[in-house]
């Protein structure tokens, strides 16, 4: 909501990429630790990867982990984009395709799932007089219930060599960062923290990679419960990361077999999607809101500004919709910060094994 300028630095940023070859097809896999990228930022990134390692552009899967705490990637509310950092950074998450290809060795992969349904939260809730909030804060007498389910799972694709080391593992869980009091430092928050925390419980390094779900109307805030305490700055991220890693390193052990040869596929299709439109009395309301004052620490008055802005927009535009294969395993890119309800509908209608 603000321009904060970091002032320390928590933890690294990362692009870290899986590279799947067959012999047949290859696909590669590139999580970035930004908070957000445009479409034209991929296809930077895709671009050069491609350049370098010959693998085709659509079969190059890209997401950020949605970060609160990096570079800003996207121009929203009151910040502006980096638009420098963005361009070096596409260039290096390019890159990082080549290094991973550069260490293709045999290997075999295996897919499961644990629970966590104790660290997602719907942080939207009816409250008491008929409307929706998020956010309504910790032990709102007015918040009645959760307007929205959550989806618990936690993902996990395990890859390990001839040997059964392990070579990388992706995972997936529907939760947005945690965050903290540490709002001038750069962190990759608890998705950094996880990466860390899974290697820990194995006792090796490798490729660990937590891959953001549909986590759009969903956080970290248990709203029944009072406001967690911090003993230090980075303490919820990492205890959160603890917990989720522990439920993915518990899966992980409970897979009895690997393909050694898994069917590898990658698909992109463009699909249109028609925006939601605000009606005259809403628009009536956020103009004269944001004529009222000039609060930018209002969250509410940086919100009357994104309905006029977004009033703007086309009411249709284009986006690209990713699908992957690995085995009986399916992977799904859906740009934005997309709700969990449709997160669930995907698996749900998915004919793979997992999703």
């Amino acid at each position: 909501f603000q321009d904060r300028v970091a002032e320390d630095i928590g933890d690294d940023l990362f692009a870290k990429a899986i590279v799947l070859d067959n012999g047949d097809t290859a696909i590669a896999i590139v999580v970035c630790d930004l908070i957000a990228a445009f479409r034209s930022d991929f296809e930077l990134a895709k671009a050069r990867a491609h350049e370098l390692t010959g693998i085709p552009t659509d079969h190059i899967f890209m997401s950020c982990t949605h970060t609160h705490y990096g570079p800003s990637s996207v121009s929203i509310f009151n910040v502006p984009r980096e638009d420098a950092y963005m361009e070096w950074a596409m260039l290096k998450a390019g890159d990082v395709v080549r290094l991973a290809q550069n260490r293709l060795r045999p290997a075999q992969v295996g897919h499961a799932s644990g629970e966590c349904p104790e660290e997602t939260h719907n942080r939207r809730w009816h409250m008491r007089d008929g409307s929706v909030q998020m956010n309504p804060g910790y032990l709102n007498p007015d918040a009645l219930r959760p307007a929205g389910p959550t989806d618990p799972e936690v993902g996990l694709l395990a890859i390990l060599d001839e040997g059964g080391r392990p070579i990388a593992a992706l995972a997936n869980y529907a939760l947005h960062y945690v965050g903290g009091p540490f709002d001038l430092a750069i962190s990759a928050d608890y998705f950094g923290a996880f990466d860390r925390a899974l290697q820990r419980m194995v006792g090796e390094e490798f490729v660990a990679i937590m891959m953001n779900g549909c986590c759009g109307d969903i956080n970290n805030c248990d709203f029944t419960r009072p406001a967690p305490e911090y003993p230090h700055p980075y303490y919820q991220v990492e205890r959160v990361a603890n917990v989720v890693a522990s439920r993915a390193y518990g899966a992980w052990q409970q897979i009895r077999s690997y393909d050694k040869a898994p069917i590898l596929r990658a698909a992109s299709k463009p699909m249109i999607f028609r925006r939601r439109v605000s009606s005259p009395e809403e628009l009536a309301a956020a103009r004269a809101y944001r004529e009222s004052r000039v609060a930018p620490e209002d969250h509410e008055w940086v919100y009357a500004g994104e309905v006029l802005r977004v009033n703007e927009e086309p009411l249709e535009r284009e986006t690209i919709i990713t699908g992957l294969r690995v085995g009986d395993l399916g992977i799904v890119g859906v740009p934005g910060e997309v709700f969990v309800e449709i997160g669930l509908a995907i698996k749900a209608q998915s004919p793979f094994a997992r999703t």
